[in-house]
Protein backbone atom coordinates (compact mmCIF):
# COMPACT_ATOMS: atom_id res chain seq x y z
CA UNK A 1 0.00 0.00 0.00
CA UNK A 2 1.33 3.43 -0.91
CA UNK A 3 0.76 6.69 0.92
CA UNK A 4 -1.53 7.82 -1.90
CA UNK A 5 -3.84 4.87 -1.06
CA UNK A 6 -4.41 6.32 2.40
CA UNK A 7 -6.84 8.84 3.82
CA UNK A 8 -6.28 11.05 6.84
CA UNK A 9 -9.39 11.59 8.94
CA UNK A 10 -8.77 14.84 10.81
CA UNK A 11 -10.49 15.15 14.16
CA UNK A 12 -11.12 18.87 13.70
CA UNK A 13 -11.64 20.83 10.49
CA UNK A 14 -10.26 23.97 12.12
CA UNK A 15 -6.92 22.26 12.69
CA UNK A 16 -6.95 21.13 9.06
CA UNK A 17 -7.56 24.74 7.99
CA UNK A 18 -4.63 25.91 10.12
CA UNK A 19 -2.46 23.22 8.54
CA UNK A 20 -3.45 24.47 5.08
CA UNK A 21 -2.40 28.00 6.10
CA UNK A 22 0.95 26.66 7.31
CA UNK A 23 1.51 24.92 3.97
CA UNK A 24 0.66 28.14 2.12
CA UNK A 25 3.35 29.97 4.09
CA UNK A 26 5.91 27.29 3.23
CA UNK A 27 5.00 27.60 -0.45
CA UNK A 28 5.44 31.38 -0.19
CA UNK A 29 9.13 30.77 0.51
CA UNK A 30 9.52 27.81 -1.87
CA UNK A 31 6.96 27.05 -4.57
CA UNK A 32 8.38 23.52 -4.88
CA UNK A 33 8.34 22.87 -1.13
CA UNK A 34 8.06 19.30 0.10
CA UNK A 35 6.91 18.20 3.55
CA UNK A 36 7.49 15.00 5.46
CA UNK A 37 4.43 13.47 7.09
CA UNK A 38 4.55 11.17 10.10
CA UNK A 39 1.36 9.92 11.70
CA UNK A 40 0.51 7.55 14.50
CA UNK A 41 -1.15 7.48 17.88
CA UNK A 42 -3.83 9.93 16.85
CA UNK A 43 -1.45 12.65 15.64
CA UNK A 44 -0.19 13.89 12.27
CA UNK A 45 3.14 15.73 12.29
CA UNK A 46 4.09 17.81 9.24
CA UNK A 47 7.75 18.80 8.85
CA UNK A 48 8.83 21.59 6.49
CA UNK A 49 11.96 23.62 5.87
CA UNK A 50 11.47 27.21 4.70
CA UNK A 51 14.78 27.86 2.87
CA UNK A 52 15.14 31.47 3.95
CA UNK A 53 15.53 30.50 7.61
CA UNK A 54 17.55 27.25 7.68
CA UNK A 55 15.27 25.69 10.31
CA UNK A 56 12.73 22.89 10.53
CA UNK A 57 9.14 23.90 11.11
CA UNK A 58 6.75 21.36 12.62
CA UNK A 59 2.98 21.54 12.69
CA UNK A 60 0.64 18.95 14.22
CA UNK A 61 -3.02 18.03 13.98
CA UNK A 62 -5.17 15.40 15.66
CA UNK A 63 -6.45 12.44 13.66
CA UNK A 64 -9.44 10.19 14.15
CA UNK A 65 -8.13 7.51 11.78
CA UNK A 66 -5.74 6.64 8.96
CA UNK A 67 -7.60 4.55 6.40
CA UNK A 68 -6.06 2.71 3.45
CA UNK A 69 -7.03 0.18 0.84
CA UNK A 70 -6.09 -2.81 2.99
CA UNK A 71 -6.04 -1.51 6.56
CA UNK A 72 -7.84 0.85 8.90
CA UNK A 73 -5.98 2.35 11.82
CA UNK A 74 -8.26 3.77 14.45
CA UNK A 75 -6.69 6.47 16.58
CA UNK A 76 -7.40 8.14 19.88
CA UNK A 77 -7.46 11.76 18.83
CA UNK A 78 -9.42 12.88 21.87
CA UNK A 79 -6.70 11.68 24.23
CA UNK A 80 -3.59 11.69 22.08
CA UNK A 81 -3.51 15.39 21.38
CA UNK A 82 -0.56 16.85 19.49
CA UNK A 83 2.91 15.67 20.34
CA UNK A 84 6.17 17.59 20.21
CA UNK A 85 8.48 17.93 17.21
CA UNK A 86 9.52 14.54 15.88
CA UNK A 87 7.97 13.02 18.97
CA UNK A 88 4.61 13.99 17.53
CA UNK A 89 4.92 10.89 15.41
CA UNK A 90 6.59 8.71 17.96
CA UNK A 91 4.06 6.00 17.12
CA UNK A 92 4.88 6.15 13.42
CA UNK A 93 6.35 2.67 13.56
CA UNK A 94 3.03 1.18 14.65
CA UNK A 95 0.92 -0.89 12.28
CA UNK A 96 -0.95 1.25 9.79
CA UNK A 97 0.98 4.43 10.62
CA UNK A 98 2.15 6.84 7.92
CA UNK A 99 5.63 8.11 7.09
CA UNK A 100 6.08 9.74 3.68
CA UNK A 101 7.30 12.89 1.92
CA UNK A 102 4.85 14.73 -0.34
CA UNK A 103 4.51 18.00 -2.22
CA UNK A 104 3.39 20.80 0.10
CA UNK A 105 1.33 22.25 -2.74
CA UNK A 106 -0.46 18.97 -3.45
CA UNK A 107 -1.23 18.43 0.23
CA UNK A 108 -2.52 21.99 0.47
CA UNK A 109 -4.71 21.43 -2.59
CA UNK A 110 -6.07 18.21 -1.08
CA UNK A 111 -6.94 20.03 2.13
CA UNK A 112 -8.60 22.89 0.23
CA UNK A 113 -10.62 20.43 -1.90
CA UNK A 114 -11.80 18.53 1.15
CA UNK A 115 -12.74 21.72 2.96
CA UNK A 116 -14.63 23.07 -0.05
CA UNK A 117 -16.56 19.81 -0.34
CA UNK A 118 -17.86 20.03 3.20
CA UNK A 119 -18.78 23.72 3.27
CA UNK A 120 -22.51 24.17 3.86
CA UNK A 121 -24.43 27.39 3.26
CA UNK A 122 -21.18 29.25 2.75
CA UNK A 123 -20.01 28.61 6.30
CA UNK A 124 -17.37 26.06 7.23
CA UNK A 125 -18.11 23.99 10.30
CA UNK A 126 -14.84 23.96 12.22
CA UNK A 127 -15.71 21.45 14.97
CA UNK A 128 -16.29 18.47 12.68
CA UNK A 129 -13.71 16.23 11.10
CA UNK A 130 -12.32 16.25 7.60
CA UNK A 131 -11.17 13.45 5.29
CA UNK A 132 -8.10 14.13 3.10
CA UNK A 133 -6.42 11.78 0.62
CA UNK A 134 -2.64 11.61 1.04
CA UNK A 135 -0.85 12.82 -2.15
CA UNK A 136 1.61 10.55 -3.92
CA UNK A 137 5.10 10.41 -2.47
CA UNK A 138 7.93 12.49 -3.90
CA UNK A 139 11.69 12.15 -3.65
CA UNK A 140 12.52 13.80 -0.38
CA UNK A 141 15.09 16.61 -0.08
CA UNK A 142 18.16 15.85 2.09
CA UNK A 143 16.74 17.56 5.18
CA UNK A 144 13.77 15.14 5.27
CA UNK A 145 16.11 12.35 6.31
CA UNK A 146 17.49 14.24 9.31
CA UNK A 147 14.68 14.97 11.75
CA UNK A 148 14.86 15.88 15.45
CA UNK A 149 14.82 13.06 18.02
CA UNK A 150 11.51 11.47 18.94
CA UNK A 151 12.19 11.67 22.66
CA UNK A 152 14.55 12.79 25.38
CA UNK A 153 13.61 16.46 25.26
CA UNK A 154 14.48 18.55 28.30
CA UNK A 155 13.48 22.10 29.10
CA UNK A 156 16.09 24.83 28.64
CA UNK A 157 15.92 27.78 31.02
CA UNK A 158 16.38 31.43 30.21
CA UNK A 159 13.79 31.88 27.44
CA UNK A 160 12.48 35.49 27.54
CA UNK A 161 8.79 36.25 27.72
CA UNK A 162 6.58 36.59 24.65
CA UNK A 163 6.85 40.38 24.52
CA UNK A 164 10.63 40.26 24.74
CA UNK A 165 10.77 37.63 21.98
CA UNK A 166 8.65 39.80 19.68
CA UNK A 167 10.83 42.76 20.53
CA UNK A 168 14.02 40.89 19.68
CA UNK A 169 12.69 39.97 16.23
CA UNK A 170 11.44 43.51 15.56
CA UNK A 171 14.81 44.99 16.56
CA UNK A 172 16.69 42.55 14.31
CA UNK A 173 14.45 43.30 11.32
CA UNK A 174 14.86 47.04 11.91
CA UNK A 175 18.64 46.68 12.10
CA UNK A 176 18.76 44.70 8.85
CA UNK A 177 16.71 47.30 7.01
CA UNK A 178 18.74 50.20 8.42
CA UNK A 179 22.05 48.60 7.46
CA UNK A 180 20.73 47.68 4.04
CA UNK A 181 19.60 51.27 3.46
CA UNK A 182 23.05 52.55 4.44
CA UNK A 183 24.83 50.45 1.82
CA UNK A 184 26.22 52.46 -1.10
CA UNK A 185 24.71 51.50 -4.42
CA UNK A 186 27.79 49.60 -5.60
CA UNK A 187 27.68 47.35 -2.51
CA UNK A 188 23.95 46.69 -2.50
CA UNK A 189 24.35 43.14 -3.78
CA UNK A 190 22.74 39.87 -2.79
CA UNK A 191 26.02 38.64 -1.35
CA UNK A 192 26.38 41.71 0.88
CA UNK A 193 22.78 41.54 2.05
CA UNK A 194 23.20 37.83 2.81
CA UNK A 195 26.32 38.64 4.83
CA UNK A 196 24.42 41.16 6.92
CA UNK A 197 21.51 38.78 7.34
CA UNK A 198 23.77 35.94 8.43
CA UNK A 199 25.45 38.15 11.02
CA UNK A 200 22.16 39.36 12.50
CA UNK A 201 20.11 36.14 12.42
CA UNK A 202 22.92 33.95 13.74
CA UNK A 203 22.89 35.89 17.00
CA UNK A 204 21.31 34.05 19.88
CA UNK A 205 18.22 34.96 21.85
CA UNK A 206 19.52 36.09 25.22
CA UNK A 207 21.58 33.34 26.84
CA UNK A 208 19.55 30.47 25.40
CA UNK A 209 21.75 29.54 22.41
CA UNK A 210 18.67 29.70 20.14
CA UNK A 211 19.51 31.58 16.90
CA UNK A 212 17.33 34.61 16.21
CA UNK A 213 16.47 33.12 12.81
CA UNK A 214 14.43 30.44 14.64
CA UNK A 215 12.30 33.09 16.33
CA UNK A 216 11.97 35.03 13.07
CA UNK A 217 10.81 31.84 11.37
CA UNK A 218 8.25 31.22 14.10
CA UNK A 219 6.84 34.72 13.64
CA UNK A 220 6.82 34.53 9.83
CA UNK A 221 5.04 31.15 9.86
CA UNK A 222 2.32 32.36 12.23
CA UNK A 223 3.50 30.44 15.30
CA UNK A 224 3.80 33.53 17.52
CA UNK A 225 0.33 34.93 17.03
CA UNK A 226 -1.90 35.35 20.12
CA UNK A 227 -3.62 32.22 21.38
CA UNK A 228 -7.28 32.25 20.50
CA UNK A 229 -9.86 31.15 23.02
CA UNK A 230 -10.97 27.56 22.53
CA UNK A 231 -11.54 24.37 24.43
CA UNK A 232 -8.38 23.25 26.23
CA UNK A 233 -6.23 21.10 24.00
CA UNK A 234 -5.15 17.61 24.88
CA UNK A 235 -1.45 16.87 24.72
CA UNK A 236 0.75 13.83 24.48
CA UNK A 237 3.33 12.96 27.07
CA UNK A 238 5.86 12.10 24.38
CA UNK A 239 8.98 14.03 23.44
CA UNK A 240 9.54 15.57 26.82
CA UNK A 241 6.24 17.42 26.77
CA UNK A 242 3.92 17.77 23.80
CA UNK A 243 3.19 20.75 21.63
CA UNK A 244 -0.32 22.11 22.00
CA UNK A 245 -2.68 21.32 19.19
CA UNK A 246 -3.45 23.66 16.32
CA UNK A 247 -6.43 24.98 18.27
CA UNK A 248 -4.92 25.58 21.72
CA UNK A 249 -6.94 26.51 24.74
CA UNK A 250 -6.66 29.83 26.57
CA UNK A 251 -4.34 28.26 29.17
CA UNK A 252 -1.83 26.95 26.60
CA UNK A 253 1.77 27.68 27.52
CA UNK A 254 2.93 30.59 25.30
CA UNK A 255 6.52 29.47 24.63
CA UNK A 256 9.02 26.87 25.78
CA UNK A 257 12.56 25.98 24.75
CA UNK A 258 13.59 22.31 24.69
CA UNK A 259 16.82 20.50 23.86
CA UNK A 260 17.66 16.93 22.81
CA UNK A 261 20.39 15.18 20.83
CA UNK A 262 22.10 18.26 19.40
CA UNK A 263 18.81 20.05 18.62
CA UNK A 264 17.01 23.04 20.08
CA UNK A 265 13.24 23.36 19.67
CA UNK A 266 11.14 26.46 20.24
CA UNK A 267 7.69 25.17 21.15
CA UNK A 268 4.63 27.38 20.70
CA UNK A 269 0.88 26.72 20.90
CA UNK A 270 0.76 26.60 17.07
CA UNK A 271 3.82 24.53 16.21
CA UNK A 272 7.56 24.20 16.75
CA UNK A 273 10.76 25.48 15.20
CA UNK A 274 13.77 23.16 15.50
CA UNK A 275 17.42 23.93 14.75
CA UNK A 276 20.56 21.85 14.95
CA UNK A 277 23.13 23.19 17.38
CA UNK A 278 26.05 22.11 15.17
CA UNK A 279 26.76 21.71 11.46
CA UNK A 280 24.46 24.53 10.39
CA UNK A 281 24.86 25.93 6.90
CA UNK A 282 25.01 29.61 6.08
CA UNK A 283 21.91 31.76 6.22
CA UNK A 284 20.52 33.69 3.29
CA UNK A 285 17.55 35.76 4.33
CA UNK A 286 15.66 38.94 3.64
CA UNK A 287 13.17 39.80 6.41
CA UNK A 288 9.53 39.31 5.48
Amino acid sequence: MTAADQELHFADAGEAADLAAFLARLIHYDRAAAVRLQAGGGVLAVFGRPPSFEVLAIRTARLEAIIGTDTTTATTATTAGAAGAAGAAGAAGAAGALDTTVSAGELGDALDTARAGRTADGHEVRDRGLVVTVPKAVTGPPWAGVLPPRGGWRRVSGLPGVDEVHGAVAAAVAEFRARDAELPEERRTRAERDRIGHEIWSRTLGDTGLPLRAVHAAQSLGFLRPVRAAAPAATSAGAGGGVATATPGPTAEPLALLAAGGWLRLRTPYGSIAVRTSGLSGLSVTPA
